[in-house]
């Protein structure tokens, strides 16, 4: 359902810049964990990009992506979307990546993948309808592209987005192809 509303919309989505818990191998999920001074760079290069004019701005409410979102788009105000806030990994939070358990599984005190499928999918559904023709950027986390990737029909989660690169899902006509998005 969440793919057919999708079709005939394409959408960039930006993983924040690098945080502490990135630099140090952690399950961030819900937690506020701040950027790193390489990760503010991160953010403040894709001023350097050539956004187009018609755009809407997007941000999840994690300090993590505001801040990354503020400095990649100064002046212009985002419009905060809870649904593109990372799954909530309950008792995993805070422990190192190796410790993270398959996406399939609902971690204890967590948000199962469904659960999280269904909510990314209705904010990209939100944001593309609202951002009413124009190209939604939405600056978001890992777990959101990995399961914007699902929901545009890809196979897998594929690997994790890389931090402050935009990726466009493209409507090519009969299916969403990512790739890089070079503004």
């Amino acid at each position: 359902m969440i793919l057919d509303t999708l079709k005939h919309h394409s959408f960039c989505l930006i993983r924040h810049g690098e945080t502490v818990a990135n630099r140090d191998g952690i399950i961030a999920g819900r937690l506020d964990v701040a950027l790193t001074d390489f990760g503010r760079d991160q953010a403040r290069a894709l001023q350097r990009s050539d956004w187009p004019e018609s755009m809407s701005l997007f941000c999840s409410p994690k300090e993590r992506a505001k801040e990354s979102c503020l400095l990649a788009f100064p002046g212009k105000d985002p419009e905060l979307v809870a649904g593109l806030v990372e799954r909530d990994w309950g008792i995993f939070e805070g422990r190192p990546l190796a410790e993270l358990p398959t996406r399939e599984l609902q971690p204890e005190a967590g948000e199962a993948w469904q659960d999280f499928l269904d909510r990314v999918g209705n904010a990209l559904v939100y944001c593309c309808a609202a951002a009413d023709g124009a190209i939604p950027i939405m600056v978001c986390h890992s777990g959101v592209v990995r399961a914007a990737r699902i929901l545009t029909g890809q196979p897998t989660v594929g690997s994790r987005a890389p931090n402050a690169k935009p990726i466009l899902f493209r409507w090519t006509g009969d299916h969403h192809a990512e790739e890089s998005f070079h503004p």
